[in-house]
């Protein structure tokens, strides 16, 4: 074996870390596998004997260019249409093959990424290295430029903010699946009552369709208002005759791919509380997004 080849080996056994590390990042599974395409060529110029521990040498690099490419995004975001939601991450890997469960055991909830999204690029980047891969602080100061003592700050003020925002209460798959195969049932039949008992008093809907696609311009809060955008879409869309709806796993919990015909229109998720009813629902219908996610005949029969 030659020594590009070791190389290529040893990068290898990361990838699938390299890629979970660049997606929390940059919420983008394209731009993630770019981002890991640049590592590999650091990787590949870099001076092997100076490298102590390479998973984290490679996920303080994956994670400073991913940093590079979110600042790089900021004026898109800033001119986007309506809500920024992450592109949705499904995998197709077979329960067998360990290296591609592992890729998706390190992908993250819609829900987490909605609230990693909310940090600045900086805090994003130190609560991935500490959180998620428990990178030392001295580390990740080295990583991303900055004193120790800052980046203890970063990570306390991103620590509270996840912590302060992400779902306190989740149930079972079995549960969630029940759950939501009852909404969209409601929802598919016209029931308006049924599709409002299922939402949360507070319940938020964000919707994603990047000015391609409709979805509303800001969240929408309270049951009556969601159910009766979500009835609006349904009653004035042309195509509804043609779609249907599949159960999926994407980022590695429960959610729901819409089909027209056999293209995505969209993906969904929901968040479901103690209680048992939907307290946030995710809906992602800019067609760039949907880019990776199966065909409806691509489905198993």
């Amino acid at each position: 074996m030659t020594g590009e080849d070791e190389l290529a080996t040893e990068f290898a056994e990361h990838r699938a870390v390299l890629i979970g590390a660049a997606y929390r990042v940059v919420g983008s599974v394209v731009d993630a596998e770019d981002v890991v395409q640049e590592t590999w060529l650091r990787w590949s110029a870099a001076e092997r004997e100076e490298v102590r521990d390479v998973r984290a040498y490679l996920i303080r690099i994956t994670t400073r260019l991913a940093l590079n490419r979110l600042r790089q995004q900021k004026s898109q975001r800033e001119q986007y249409v309506g809500p920024w939601l992450p592109e949705p991450l499904i995998s197709t890997a077979a329960e067998d093959d360990p290296a591609a469960v592992a890729e998706v055991a390190d992908s993250v909830s819609m829900a987490m990424l909605v609230v990693l999204e909310t940090l600045s690029p900086l805090e994003r980047a130190t609560f991935v290295l500490r959180e998620v891969f428990d990178l030392p602080f001295a580390e990740i100061a080295e990583t991303l430029g900055r004193s120790e003592s800052a980046v203890r700050q970063l990570a306390h003020r991103a620590r509270e903010h996840v912590h302060a925002r992400q779902p306190r209460h989740q149930v079972d798959k079995a549960r969630h699946t029940e759950i939501t195969s009852r909404f969209l049932a409601a929802a598919w039949s016209g029931d308006f009552e049924q599709v409002v008992s299922l939402l949360a008093p507070d319940v938020v809907l964000v919707s994603d369709g990047g000015g391609k696609k409709r979805a509303a311009l800001r969240p929408l809060h309270g049951p009556e208002k969601v159910a009766r955008w979500l009835f609006g879409v349904l009653a004035t869309d042309p195509d509804i005759q043609n779609f249907e709806v599949r159960l999926a796993e994407l980022n590695g919990e429960q959610a729901f791919i819409a089909y027209n015909g056999d293209e995505v229109d969209s993906a969904g998720f929901m968040e479901i509380d103690e209680s048992g009813v939907i307290s946030e629902l995710y809906l992602i219908r800019n067609p760039d997004k949907l880019t990776l996610l199966p065909r409806l005949s691509e489905l198993p029969h």
